[in-house]
């Protein structure tokens, strides 16, 4: 064990030398001679984009030889793509990331180790530690030799410029005030009649706190917004260069005033709950969200009674958008009357069940905010639209709740437009959400009517904390499942949902994003159970860079398509990212004895 071994600064001084999967690429050339009995043939790799992609005549699918079995035990399939002196870089970093004090003043003491070693100094430093094992390198030129030592190694990668603006709090808080604050409530003070957990609350107002996985945009000005969309540009344009079945990742709130993401999520959150309240006086509650049908002719009467619609008007609606033909609608029928192609929303009121009085259902936008809203749209079209021409995945991200309502039905819309041929845009569900099943089922479901291809990557989710101390001190109800163990049974349940459509359709597609051994596992099994085999490229898995590669690597060498999250950026600009990382990985490594039992092994 650690206790009898050299020292570690011995052991990487004596044994630096080239990663094992790169030293073993002639054993390799030579196990794949023709003729060798003992190496099965690799599985036939369906072509990108084909709508039939692992399946024979009539859609039946091909009978494929097993993948490997994937031991997540072996330190040698574990860390193949590390050399020594990473390995020791490995131990050294996360066992200082399991130091409650180091870690807490992590930022700080970044900052002083600037001032007393000098630029130069500090870099070397940072580069050799928690910069070397987090981060890829300063730019695109810097980053290649990783992520062709993982492609060797079956590994992909998901490329993400992680430089961040390095704001004090009070900034943070002034600009969120004033970003998430339309100029009629700035007014009049109209926020008195919005919903508590879409306005913007100063306590709150820096969205980084208590936030360690997530990176953080806050609007300045459109200029900034264009400037974080060629970022992004960037990003995808070296994806599209770097490998097949590539990925890159996008944040919406990066790209417009979060006022417009607050607003239209209340809105249509407003929607889905007086969809909610009137099933109730249906005697339909407590249904999952597509069990849930309303009889057309009771919600006829309920609008015409409330004083929304006459039964002629909400007529109109129905039979102009083809719904309640069966004589009852559906929550996707229901969402579908606020379409952007129907204009109804600028026209209903809705009763706020609290005071009985009739409100509007979206509130009123300047000349100038609209055009921000719609170049918020159009920076989202700019950046799909060159993922596809560049074979690119694009992966919008989730955000905090109250602006997620939004972000989803934004992604759903990019999706309606770009995903007909195949899966481009990939929407993220977070299953700490109470509602997280509902949402997904409801967009399988909304892919499958609509004949477009359904993207998703699961997570549990980077805001529990805040998200719980908000809605306990803004007094709204928690957004999220009460416990762990409960937000893992929703990943599961979701997850298997989306598995058992992959099983009956050539238009899903899942990334399973998660660091969590037991749910790689679970997946893996269920594949098999399934018979969706990796081969096929419907089911993804993805960990971070420097962070379970006893996950990431196996999984890789066994066939499964897998890819790091690759961070790359000038080492000053991505010190908010690396402390970020090193407070994740505080939590993680207390109960990563596993990990380090299998870095230790791997040593020499």
């Amino acid at each position: 064990m650690a206790s009898s071994a050299r020292p570690l600064a011995l052991r990487a001084a004596c044994s630096l030398r080239a990663p094992r999967c790169l030293r073993s690429t002639a054993a390799a050339a030579r196990q794949e001679q023709p003729g060798d009995p003992t190496r099965p043939p690799p599985p036939p790799h369906p072509e990108r984009g084909s709508a039939r992609g692992g399946t024979g005549p009539r859609g039946t699918r091909r009978v494929q030889p097993p993948p490997p079995a994937v031991d997540f035990g072996d330190p040698r399939e574990a860390f193949r793509s590390k050399s020594s002196a990473e390995l020791v870089r490995a131990l050294v970093v996360l066992r200082l990331c399991a130091l409650e004090p180091l870690v807490a003043r992590s930022r700080q003491l970044m900052n002083l180790s600037r001032k007393l070693l000098g630029q130069q100094l500090f870099e070397k430093l940072m580069k050799m530690t928690f910069y070397g094992q987090f981060v890829a390198g300063e730019d695109q030129e810097a980053i290649k030799p990783l992520i062709q030592r993982n492609r060797a190694c079956g590994v992909g990668s998901m490329l993400d410029y992680s430089v961040e603006e390095d704001l004090t709090p009070e900034e943070a808080e002034r600009k969120e005030m004033d970003s998430c604050t339309s100029a009629s409530e700035k007014e009049t003070g109209g926020a008195a009649q919005r919903e508590k957990q879409y306005l913007a609350h100063r306590g709150f107002g820096d969205r980084r706190d208590r936030v360690i996985s997530a990176r953080t945009y806050f609007y300045a000005d459109e200029t900034k917004c264009d400037q974080h969309m060629d970022m992004f540009l960037r990003c995808i344009e070296a994806s599209g260069g770097s490998s097949e079945d590539s990925f890159s990742a996008i944040k919406l709130t990066a790209l417009g005033r979060p006022q417009f993401l607050l607003q239209f999520s209340e809105v249509l959150m407003k929607w889905r709950k007086f969809f909610h309240q009137m099933a109730a006086e249906q005697g339909k509650a407590g249904l999952a969200a597509m069990e849930t049908k309303l009889e057309v002719k009771k919600l006829q009467e309920t609008l015409a009674n409330l004083g929304i619609a006459t039964k002629a008007e909400s007529q109109h609606w129905f039979t102009g958008e083809d719904l309640g033909v069966s004589g009852t609608v559906d929550l996707l029928d229901w969402n579908s009357l606020i379409d952007s192609r129907t204009k109804l929303s600028k026209l209903l009121l809705i009763p706020n069940m609290k005071t009985g009085q009739l409100e509007p259902l979206l509130s009123h936008f300047t000349e100038e905010e609209d055009l921000q809203m719609k170049r918020m749209l159009q920076r989202m079209d700019v950046l799909a639209t060159r993922a596809l021409e560049l074979g690119v995945r694009l992966m919008v991200d989730a955000e905090q709740t109250y602006f997620q309502p939004a972000i989803s039905r934004l992604t759903l819309e990019m999706q309606r437009k770009f995903n007909m041929e195949e899966a481009v845009v990939f929407n993220t569900f977070q299953c700490y959400l109470k509602e997280a099943y509902d949402n997904v089922t409801m967009d399988v479901e909304l892919s499958r009517r609509e004949g477009w291809h359904f993207g998703a990557k699961l997570v549990r989710g980077a805001y529990m904390e805040q998200e719980q101390a908000r809605a306990a001190q803004v007094g709204y109800e928690d957004p999220l499942n009460p416990t762990y163990e409960e937000t893992n049974e929703m990943y599961q349940r979701c997850l298997d949902y989306v598995l058992e459509e992959i099983k009956y359709s050539q238009k899903i597609k899942v990334m399973v994003a998660s660091h969590n051994e037991d749910t790689v596992t679970f997946t893996i099994r269920r594949m098999a159970e399934l018979g969706i085999h990796p081969s096929e490229k419907k089911v993804y898995f993805g960990q971070l860079l420097g962070m379970c590669d006893q996950i990431t690597f196996p999984l890789g060498q066994a066939g499964y398509p897998v890819y790091k999250y690759v961070p790359y950026g000038p080492v000053n600009e991505v010190l908010p990212y690396l402390s970020r990382r090193a407070l994740e990985n505080r939590g993680f490594m207390k109960r990563a004895k596993r990990e380090r039992d299998l870095l230790w092994r791997a040593l020499p």
